[in-house]
């Protein structure tokens, strides 16, 4: 049984197919990355398995268990955690409030025993510190971890919603796009990290990208994708060379060319 699988998903906007009939699995410990050019429909798969869109036909299997209509907040309690094509922060907080807020999904306490700040409270109020710092050293953030977002280098703030997202503790991570804006140093940090997150934390991670260095670097296998449509999906040498893939990239007259 696959860890997470998509079974033929399609969506419409109108008239335009953004999704047919695409299926895939993922396999628990890997790094799965989907790669296209602009409009291919990658984020829109991401954006339906966190509910943004809802399916018009397919299945969302996780764990064993559909969750194709589960809300919002549910894709999070089961352990889904994401990071955003545009970096959705709250800039006016420091980089510490950022990652606390990633700790609200194991909040069990209810709103009378906060303002009574009782002992359970504060025994939770505590792990969720030591989480949040437990990432930061994790992504060498300690120098930014009580600045206002706001104020700091885009590079940064994009690891700072990775380390957001990694504070759920999730068992699936969700990374689009999470190289772009990166100079070339944060890239190599980045994969560094990506590949820490599998070995050292084991978490599995599905990830949309358009740094081919990097998906050929981090990645286990991939699938390829063009107008809502599967290309081709395998081990990534394999994919990245295929020649309808890099028609794809690089158009009919491109593809010659490097082949």
């Amino acid at each position: 049984m696959a860890f997470f699988e998509a079974r033929d998903i399609s969506i419409s906007f109108g008239g335009l197919k953004a999704l047919n009939r695409v299926s895939f699995q993922v396999e628990e410990g890997e790094v799965f990355s989907i790669i296209g050019p602009n409009g291919a429909g990658k984020t829109t798969i991401f954006n339906c398995i966190n509910r943004y869109y809802t399916l018009d036909e397919g299945t969302f299997v996780f764990g064993g268990k559909d969750i194709t209509r589960a809300r919002p907040y549910a894709i999070a309690a089961k352990g889904i955690a994401r990071t955003f094509q545009n970096i959705e922060l709250f800039k006016n907080t420091t980089v510490l409030d950022n990652l606390l807020l990633g700790r609200h999904r194991h909040r069990k306490t209810s709103f009378l025993s906060e303002a009574l700040f009782l002992p359970w409270v504060r025994k939770q109020e505590l792990r969720n510190r030591e989480k949040a710092e437990e990432v930061i050293d994790f992504l060498d953030l300690q120098a930014y971890r009580d600045q206002q977002v706001a104020g700091l280098p885009y590079g940064v703030q994009k690891t700072v919603e990775l380390g957001r997202a990694l504070a759920t503790e999730p068992k699936l991570l969700l990374l689009d796009e999470p190289s772009s804006g990166m100079n070339m140093e944060e890239m190599e940090d980045l994969s560094y990290w990506i590949t820490d997150i599998k070995e050292e934390l084991g978490i599995t991670i599905l990830m949309v990208e358009h740094n081919m260095r990097l998906v050929r670097k981090v990645s286990d296998r991939v699938l390829a994708m063009d107008f809502g449509v599967v290309i081709t999906q395998g081990e990534t040498k394999e994919v990245l060379e295929h020649p309808d893939v890099l028609q794809a990239y690089l158009g009919e007259e491109g593809a010659a060319t490097r082949s």
